[in-house]
This record gives structure tokens, C-alpha cells and sequence, in this order.
């Protein structure tokens, strides 16, 4: 495996390095397509293993129409290859591939590919019958880390029909439970709500009304559980608890003065308040501002969408945030054991607080997101 991952990643770098030279079909097989056919075990001078311009008996296909390569595997093929140029646009073409495809059963896998990008149809939908999208997509320009273990599975020695379509379908199914999943912790719809409460054992009928009182609480668990199993796979060698966020531990004496400014000094909890918040919100574009009055976090860079502020320096640290506070948001609050003062502001004492407010957090982005929160008289009213 690794002499074939070694082929495969040289195979990348020049399929970057000279893709852009192939301007014509033929060019760009006898660069990037046969280079990587070869890789897989299919050499181009056996016969047995490759045949160019297959011209089987296609019901419904021109006599002049042939697939650019056919592979075979103990005298059957088994998978169909239509090859365009490096530069060409592959999803306009897959009519003519399904109709090689379609007309020939013993065919498990079809794909398209401009020497860049593959495309890998099986058919899962209806027996014999090109699926309309690939179960599997390789693409050499996108920097993932496991095309080789994508291409592995094709090789001549493992490529079998039924383990190919057992492929297609691991993939199609992989990608569709990973979109559910993620849809599910997004959400915290209350199909899942239930779910997590009954695998919890709550001891309560799951009402809608009962299950609507816990839904905050459940997106605060599924950020905390997430962002700790994140924590836990790069932490080295320190062990973390899984069931607890990390909890940032910054020198006293790391606040930062502002040099234009040294009126406005960003202490340690604002610091760690803005890493919580990145915690919460993993992979949004947040930023953080202090002023002398105040230190606040703000999405895309614009001032006026401040997700909340935080005032340190009182006796009681106070944080409030741009959206006002609903009952359920009040209810979030006291579920938490924090207090409301006045003008909507909640007593925060420490950073690692916000963990016990992710509905309000998550409420916060949403509004901030929402452009027409801050338009005025038809006139986008941000300010950068």
C-alpha cells in the first residue's frame, strides 16, 4: 500500500504540473489517463487488461461511437472509462457514457474523468441502469488526504463487479448518513431531541412541550460533546475528559495592550471568552474587538453585527447580546444558573459560562447572518 500511495501522489503532482498542457482528448490520455491505469494495475500494452475504442454491439449507440476504454478482468469488462480534455466540463457528458453503460450488464462501474477529476457511476438506483450521480468522486486538485485509499479499491487485483457495486453503495451511504448527522446536530430538530432524551433514560414522557423545554439544553450538549471529542483527537499526550469543553488556562499577565491605544487593554477573560466562542461556533468568521468601554465579537468583520458584548471590569462582569432575550432564552438562562440584570444583560463571572448559552450564542450568529436585519430603506446599512 504504501509504494501504490507513493505512485499515487506522484501521480498528482504531475497531473498539476502538466494538466495544463493537455489542450486535445488525445493528450490528455496519453498524459494524464493511461499514467494512472497503469498505476492501477491496467497496463496499456495488455490487451487483456485494456482495450481502446471498445466497440461492442451497444443497442442504441452509433456504429462510429466507441467507449474510450473498456477494462476487463478475466475476459469480462467491468468498468468503462470516457475520457475528455483536461479542460473540458465532465457533466454534459454522462448521456453518452450511460448508453455504453447501460447496454452492457456485466459492466459494475462507470466513470468519466478529464484526467483531473474522476467521476464513478455504478447503478444502485435500478439494476443495469447508470445512476445520474457518481457514487464517488476523485479529484486531484482538491488536496484530500485519502485519494489513495478512494483508488486502492480499483485496483486489477481487488476490482471485482460485486465488490464495485458494494463500493458504490458504501459511498452513497456514507455521504447520505453524514449529511444526516450533520443536519442532526445542526438542528437539534425534535425527532432528535427525543432520541438523545430517551438514549439519556429521562424518566419523563417525551411531550411535545417536554421535549421543546430541553431542546436548548440538548444543542448546548451536542456543541460541549463535539468540540470535546475535536479537543480529545488532538491533545497530546494529555488525556481530556470527553464529557467537559476544554477549559483555556492563560498566564495572568498575558493581557494585551493595545499600542495605538493603551487605554484599551484586552485582558485574559476577554482573551478566553473569544476562544470559547470560536469553540462554540467552529469555522465561522468571527472576530474580536476591544474598545475602552467594552470588548465585543463580531461576524465578517462588520462592526454593527456583533454577535454580544462583554463588559470585564464591573464588580459583576455582565455579557448581552444583539438579539433581545425571549422567554426561552430567559429559560435557557436560569437552566444555566445565571442571573439577568438589567437591559437584557446576563451575569457572566467567567468565560467558560457561554458553554451553558449556545441556543442564545447560535440565536446571535443567525441574526447577524441575516442581511436584512440590518438593512434600512432598501440601503444595506453595514458598517466595515
Amino acid at each position: 500500500m504504501q509504494e501504490f500511495k507513493r505512485r499515487i501522489e506522484h501521480h498528482i503532482e504531475h497531473v498539476k504540473n502538466v494538466g495544463a498542457h493537455c489542450a486535445t482528448e488525445e493528450t490528455t490520455k496519453q498524459a494524464l489517463i493511461l499514467p494512472l491505469l497503469d498505476i492501477l494495475g491496467f497496463s496499456p500494452y495488455d490487451p487483456t487488461k485494456v482495450k481502446a475504442e471498445y466497440g461492442a454491439d451497444f443497442p442504441g449507440v452509433k456504429a462510429s461511437e466507441r467507449v474510450d476504454y473498456a477494462l476487463f478482468s478475466n475476459d469480462i469488462p467491468v468498468l468503462f472509462i470516457e475520457a475528455k480534455t483536461y479542460s473540458a466540463d465532465l457533466t454534459n457528458h454522462c448521456p453518452q457514457l450511460a448508453r455504453y453503460y447501460n447496454a452492457t450488464p456485466e459492466v459494475a462501474v462507470a466513470a468519466i474523468t478529464n484526467g483531473r477529476e474522476w467521476r464513478f457511476f455504478a447503478d444502485l438506483d435500478n439494476r443495469n441502469i447508470m445512476d445520474r450521480e457518481p457514487f464517488l468522486v476523485v479529484d486531484f486538485a482538491s488536496g484530500a488526504e485519502d485519494i489513495a485509499e478512494q483508488l486502492e479499491r480499483f485496483h486489477y487485483d481487488r476490482l471485482e463487479p460485486e465488490a464495485l457495486r458494494a463500493l458504490a453503495e458504501e459511498n452513497v451511504y456514507l455521504h447520505a448518513f453524514k449529511d444526516a448527522i450533520t443536519s442532526a446536530l445542526r438542528d437539534c430538530d425534535l425527532d432528535f431531541v427525543k432520541y438523545v432524551a430517551t438514549r439519556a433514560g429521562t424518566q419523563r414522557t417525551m411531550t411535545g412541550k417536554f421535549l421543546e423545554s430541553v431542546q436548548p439544553i440538548i444543542k448546548q450538549a451536542v456543541a460541549q460533546s463535539v468540540s470535546s471529542m475535536v479537543a480529545t483527537s488532538l491533545s497530546a499526550p494529555e488525556t481530556i475528559s470527553p464529557t467537559a469543553p476544554v477549559e483555556v488556562v492563560v498566564d495572568e499577565s498575558a493581557s494585551i495592550v493595545d499600542p495605538d491605544n493603551p487605554n484599551i487593554i484586552t485582558t485574559v477573560d476577554e482573551q478566553n471568552l473569544y476562544k470559547v466562542c470560536c469553540d462554540i461556533l467552529p469555522g465561522e468568521d468571527l472576530q474580536a474587538r476591544d474598545t475602552e468601554s467594552y470588548f465585543s465579537i463580531m461576524h465578517g468583520g462588520k462592526t454593527n453585527r456583533w454577535l454580544f458584548r462583554f463588559w470585564g471590569d464591573k464588580k459583576h462582569p455582565t455579557i448581552q447580546f444583539i438579539v433581545p432575550l425571549t422567554d426561552v432564552h430567559r429559560a435557557e438562562v436560569a437552566r444555566a444558573g445565571l442571573q439577568t440584570g438589567t437591559s437584557d444583560q446576563i451575569l457572566l463571572d467567567k468565560p467558560e459560562n457561554l458553554y451553558r448559552l449556545v441556543g442564545i450564542v447560535g440565536d446571535a450568529l443567525a441574526y447577524c447572518k441575516n442581511n436584512e436585519n440590518f438593512r434600512r430603506k432598501g440601503r444595506d446599512s453595514d458598517t466595515e
